[in-house]
């Protein structure tokens, strides 16, 4: 079993790119937050200082790598995000790609075990995707049959959309607000 963890996590190194996640005093959650935050993240990879070890500089990570989940049927419900979201499967080999992140912000935020924000009491995670066009996307799920409740309100971070694919697993959307440049 442990050659296997160090096999897939190999394969993943190559396999995934990085996104930046903003230090825990900048982190909004996205359905949460009034405004994103005015002050620039740090470059990724940058230490944090005062870290928990007080006046030092702390290592952080630099991205999610994978995120990993059981399934009732793990290969038809990897070819459902595939197909419906665009998500590649992990490369069985190192000369094929998986799945690129595009740079944005990440939410990275614990919910108390009684929040009913998935939904389902009994589910205990929630993707939220970042999307270019949430209008695009949503037509283009409810095409393929998939029921896409789409927020009506409009945040000063952005707009959002809930579905759930095949096994119940709840997934948000979230199309970020663009930045006014007008000057």
């Amino acid at each position: 079993m442990p050659f296997q963890r160090r096999q897939l996590l190999r394969t993943l190194s190559f396999a995934f790119g990085s996104s930046f996640i903003w230090n825990r005093n900048q982190l909004g959650f996205a359905a949460q937050a009034a405004t994103q935050p005015k002050v620039a993240p740090p470059p990724a990879g940058a230490a944090v200082r005062n870290g928990p070890a007080g006046g030092t500089e702390m290592e952080k990570v630099t991205g999610i790598g994978g995120f990993f989940f059981r399934a009732k049927d793990p290969k038809t419900l990897g070819l459902w995000y595939q197909e419906h979201l665009g998500i590649l499967p992990i490369p069985t080999s190192y000369g094929e790609s998986g799945w690129q992140q595009e740079a944005g912000p990440t939410a990275f935020a614990p919910f108390a075990e009684t929040s009913n924000y998935f939904g389902d009491a009994q589910k205990v995670w929630m993707l939220n995707f970042r999307v270019r066009d949430l209008d695009k996307m949503a037509a283009q799920l409810q095409a393929s049959g998939i029921a896409v409740k789409i927020d009506p309100q409009s945040y000063p971070n952005g707009r959002f959309a809930r579905l759930h694919d095949p096994e119940g697993n709840p997934i948000e959307l979230w199309q970020p607000k663009v930045a006014d440049t007008k000057g």
